[in-house]
C-alpha cells in the first residue's frame, strides 16, 4: 500500500490545530500547567508530549477500527453504553464551560493587549461566529492552516531570542516554590487527558472517514510530536518572563518585549486561534445538544452564547485556572480507559 504522508500531515495539522485553543495560544494554560513549577515542569511536558503521541495516536485509530462516527459512539466503547450516556452528559458541560474560557480569552486580549473593553472582546467575538457559523465554516480550516504554521513559527521565533538571553541557564534549571507543587506530578496525566477528552469531538469523525490505519498512527505521531515542540518553545519563553502568572496573555507581553516588530500580528494569531477554536467548540456543543433537544440551530447556537457569554464574566485566568485543571482530573478516568483498553485488531 501506498503511504500516504500528505493525509498524514493533514491530520497532524488538524490535532495542532484542535489542541491549540485559546488557552495554549495565549500561554495561559502552559503557565497554569507547567511553567510555573520551573524545571519540574519542563519534565512534565516532556511526559506530556510522549502521551499525546501514542494516546493521540491510539484514540484516532481506535476510532476507525470500531468505525465511531462521533466521540459519543467512542465513549460508548470505552465506558460502555450506560456509562458512555453519561460521560457524554459530562462532555457537554466541559465543552460549555471551555467555550466561556474561549470567549474570555478573547476579551482578555482586547483588554490587556488592545486597552479596550473585555466585553467588548467578547461581543464583538459572538457576534463574527455567529456570522460564520450562519453562512457556513469552508473558511475556517483555510483560517486554521494559516493560524497553526504562524503559532509554530512565533513560538520557535521568541524561544530563539529567549535562549540567547542572559540567565536563560538559571531560569531553565530554577524550581521556584508552589503550595501546590504536587500538581506539576499529576499535570502531564491531566493535561492530556483534557485536550484528547475535548479533542476527540474533531479527532474521532476525522479518523474514521479516513480509515486507512498507517495514515492515522501517522497523523497522530507527527501532530503529537508538533504539540510538544510547541510546549517546549513556550516553556523556554516563558520562564524567562518575571511574575509570569501575573499577565492573562504572558505570550503577548514577552513578543512585545523581545521582538516589538512582530507583536501586532502575534496578537492578531492568537485571537485568530481563539475565534476559530470557539467556533469549533460550539459547533460541536450544538450537534450534541441537538441529541437531546429538538431545537433549531440558531436557537442553539443562541443559548450557547448566552450561557458562555455570562461564564466568561469571570476573569480569564482565574476562569482557565480554575476550569481547565478541573475538566483536567474529571477526563483522567477516559484517559485510564483509553490507556488500558486494547485497539481492536482490524478496521470493521
Amino acid at each position: 500500500m501506498k503511504r500516504n504522508w500528505t493525509a498524514a500531515f493533514q491530520i497532524a495539522a488538524v490535532y495542532v490545530g484542535t489542541v491549540v485553543g485559546a488557552g495554549f495560544a495565549t500561554g495561559r494554560e502552559i503557565v497554569e500547567f507547567f511553567s510555573r513549577f520551573g524545571f519540574f515542569g519542563l519534565i512534565s511536558i516532556l511526559m506530556s508530549g510522549y502521551l499525546l503521541v501514542v494516546l493521540g495516536s491510539k484514540l484516532m485509530r481506535m476510532a476507525a477500527h470500531i468505525n465511531a462516527k462521533s466521540y459519543q459512539e467512542l465513549n460508548e466503547y470505552l465506558f460502555g453504553k450506560w456509562a458512555g450516556k453519561a460521560i457524554n452528559v459530562i462532555m457537554l458541560v466541559m465543552l460549555l464551560g471551555v467555550s466561556a474560557v474561549m470567549l474570555s480569552g478573547a476579551g482578555a486580549v482586547f483588554e490587556e493587549q488592545l486597552g479596550l473593553s473585555k466585553n467588548i472582546g467578547v461581543l464583538l467575538t459572538i457576534f463574527l461566529s455567529f456570522i460564520v457559523m450562519l453562512t457556513g465554516t469552508k473558511g475556517l480550516f483555510a483560517v486554521n492552516s494559516f493560524v497553526v504554521p504562524l503559532m509554530i513559527s512565533f513560538s520557535l521565533l521568541l524561544m530563539g531570542f529567549s535562549v540567547k538571553m542572559p540567565h536563560f541557564i538559571d531560569q531553565f534549571l530554577f524550581i521556584p516554590h508552589a503550595d501546590d507543587g504536587w500538581k506539576s506530578v499529576v499535570a502531564p496525566f491531566s493535561y492530556t487527558a483534557l485536550n484528547l477528552a475535548l479533542a476527540q469531538a474533531v479527532l474521532v469523525p476525522i479518523a474514521s472517514e479516513i480509515k486507512d490505519d498507517w495514515t492515522i498512527k501517522w497523523g497522530g505521531i507527527l501532530g503529537g510530536a508538533a504539540l510538544t515542540l510547541i510546549l517546549l518553545s513556550s516553556h523556554f519563553t516563558l520562564i524567562m518572563l518575571p511574575n509570569l502568572e501575573s499577565y492573562e496573555i504572558p505570550m503577548a507581553i514577552i513578543m512585545k518585549q523581545i521582538a516589538p516588530f512582530f507583536y501586532w500580528i502575534f496578537v492578531l494569531v492568537i485571537y485568530g486561534e481563539i475565534f476559530t477554536s470557539v467556533i469549533g467548540n460550539v459547533f460541536g456543543l450544538d450537534r450534541q445538544l441537538k441529541q437531546y433537544v429538538s431545537v433549531s440551530t440558531i436557537t442553539s447556537i443562541t443559548g450557547i452564547f448566552a450561557v458562555s457569554y455570562v461564564i466568561s464574566l469571570v476573569n480569564y485566568g482565574k476562569l482557565l485556572s480554575y476550569l481547565y485543571p478541573l475538566f483536567g482530573y474529571i477526563s483522567l478516568i477516559f484517559f485510564i480507559l483509553l490507556w488500558m483498553k486494547k485497539l481492536p485488531s482490524r478496521i470493521n
